[in-house]
């Protein structure tokens, strides 16, 4: 009998699914809306599985497990997860409750630790390595030999909110100068504070013709991806920085941003110049399936150090 992994990677708009092989290929992937409110988040996974089994010619009942990377505070041992606010969702039982419609037993974990664990995976990364997510907010998922690395209290990875600047823009966890506030596309959004319906994209255009706004927060923003690499580095040892999320549609422009930033912070120290940071940053590629993969293998409680290839 086939097994099958199922991974979703649920965001505020849209379900990203892979069916995985038994080999670790992907078989099947496609992407369904996200519905809003507890009952319509569950609704959404569940018809989302069903779409992709119809899709990839695979039977429920081949479904070995399914993993569900997913916004909010997640208890990864019971599959609860609370106020993931952009899905309307202040507590639900996910893992029971999609599990109960599909008799497929489900795990749920924090999206960006998913993804980080998908992306170690899907580059070969070994040893210690992070992800730095650069969404509408910023924060990253640490892998040490294949497994997640949580912390004492589940935030390890946090760095969206370390405050660099004391003097800086309100953040809204209530502190100042977060990283967040300098490289988040919300924050930044809010910073730019024009209409537009992809404002990064229109400060960026408006950089290019030299508005003095538009240049401090371009600079802003791949100065505090910088330092986000550098808290990683220097606080967790990590080989590898692998950056993902929605700014990256920014492609080289973002990378090479972020690595002059590194450079130019490590002019006036030798320490800083003996870490080549700017050697050890990668962007995601774009479309890469890493969220819904990590998911996957977290659906599977794949072992420490077992690296799977793709399809």
């Amino acid at each position: 009998m086939t097994r099958i992994r199922v991974g979703l990677d649920v965001g505020g708009t849209k379900i990203d699914a892979v069916a995985v092989s038994p080999e670790g290929e992907i078989a099947g992937r496609l992407r369904r809306p996200t519905g809003w409110g507890e009952a319509a988040v569950v609704s959404s996974i569940v018809d989302a599985v069903s779409a992709l089994a119809e899709e990839t010619g695979f039977d429920l009942s081949d479904v070995a497990s399914a993993g569900v990377g997913i916004p909010g505070l997640v208890d990864a041992d019971s599959g609860r997860v609370l106020h993931a606010v952009n899905l309307g969702v202040e507590s639900l039982d996910l893992a029971a409750r999609a599990g109960e419609r599909l008799g497929v037993p489900f795990r749920v974990e924090n999206d960006v630790k998913a993804a980080a664990l998908g992306a170690a995976a899907l580059s070969g990364a070994e040893g210690a390595m992070a992800y730095l997510n650069l969404g509408t907010g910023v924060a990253a998922g640490i892998v040490v030999d294949g497994r997640i690395w949580r912390g004492s209290r589940g935030i390890a990875g946090e760095v969206g909110h370390l405050s660099v600047d004391p003097n800086g823009r309100l953040c809204g966890c209530g502190q100042r100068g977060c990283i967040e506030t300098f490289c988040g596309g919300g924050a930044l959004a809010r910073a730019w504070g024009r209409p537009g319906d992809l404002p990064v994209r229109d400060l960026l255009v408006a950089a290019d013709a030299g508005d003095p706004d538009a240049l401090l927060l371009e600079a802003g923003l791949y100065q505090g991806a910088a330092a986000g690499v550098r808290v990683l580095v220097l606080s967790a040892d990590v080989e590898r920085v692998i950056i993902g999320g929605g700014l990256t549609a920014l492609g080289a422009r973002l990378e090479d941003g972020i690595r002059a930033a590194l450079l130019a912070g490590a002019e006036a120290s030798p320490f800083m110049r003996s870490l080549h940071l700017d050697e050890r940053i990668e962007l995601l590629p774009a479309g890469s399936p890493a969220a819904a993969f990590g998911a996957a293998m977290v659906g599977a409680s794949i072992p420490s150090k077992e690296i799977v290839s793709h399809g």
